[in-house]
C-alpha cells in the first residue's frame, strides 16, 4: 500500500513519505539495527510512545517498513525496512553530510553508517 501523494512533484511526493520530524530518525534506526519498539524509545531524541506508534504504522503503510510477530503474548513484533526503506540510505548519508558541513556541533556520524 502505498500513501496518497499531493502531487506528481517527486520532491513533493517523497516528503508525503518521509517529511515530517521522526521518520528519518526511525529510518536511521532501522538502518542501525533497532528493530523493537523498546529500542526506539532508547534513541537520543526521546521520541515519545504515541508518536512512534503512528510513525512506525505510517512507514507500514507506505511500504518503508514491515513489522513481523516475534511473540505471541503479548503481541510484540519487530520492525525490518523494505527494499523501499534501505533506498534511503543515501538520502541520510547525504543529510549527515550537509549537516556536517552547515550546522555547527553535529555529531559526526559512525563511520560504520556512513558504510552501510
Amino acid at each position: 500500500m502505498t500513501l496518497d501523494p499531493r502531487s506528481g512533484c517527486p520532491i513533493a511526493t517523497t516528503l508525503d513519505y518521509i517529511g515530517d520530524r521522526w521518520t528519518l530518525v526511525i529510518v536511521r534506526d532501522l538502518l542501525n539495527g533497532k528493530k523493537r519498539y523498546s529500542e526506539f524509545l532508547e534513541s537520543p531524541e526521546r521520541i515519545t510512545t504515541n508518536v512512534l506508534a503512528d510513525r512506525l504504522s505510517k512507514l507500514e503503510r507506505s511500504g518503508l517498513a514491515e513489522k513481523s510477530l516475534y511473540q505471541a503474548r503479548p503481541k510484540r513484533f519487530e520492525y525490518q525496512l523494505t527494499a523501499m526503506g534501505k533506498d534511503l540510505l543515501p538520502i541520510l548519508h547525504a543529510m549527515c553530510r550537509w549537516g556536517n558541513a552547515h550546522v555547527p556541533d553535529t555529531w559526526e556520524p559512525p563511520q560504520s553508517f556512513m558504510s552501510l
